[in-house]
């Protein structure tokens, strides 16, 4: 899970600054650049807040799903250490 949280986040950056490279040599005035590049920001600021949410909704999927698990393993130690 770690490393395709660091492969995310890799290439988000990888994205922002190819971005930010290609407005920088665009045949722009400064202040279009300037704006494009705001854009740019924001779209990926949203695209981020979107993926913690959605990391946040499976680690905390997985959280249940493993409690769940842990919990039907020790009722069944429970039954098999009274058949003991």
């Amino acid at each position: 899970m770690k490393s395709g949280n660091s492969f995310l986040t890799g290439l988000l950056a990888g994205a922002a600054i190819g971005g930010i490279v290609a407005l920088l040599y665009a045949p722009k005035s400064g202040k279009e650049t300037r704006e494009q590049i705001k854009k740019k920001f924001d779209e990926l600021e949203k695209e981020l807040e979107n993926l913690k949410g959605q990391a946040g909704q499976k680690a905390g999927k997985m959280k249940d799903d493993l409690a769940d698990k842990l919990a039907e393993l020790q009722r069944e130690i429970e039954i098999l250490s009274q058949q003991i």
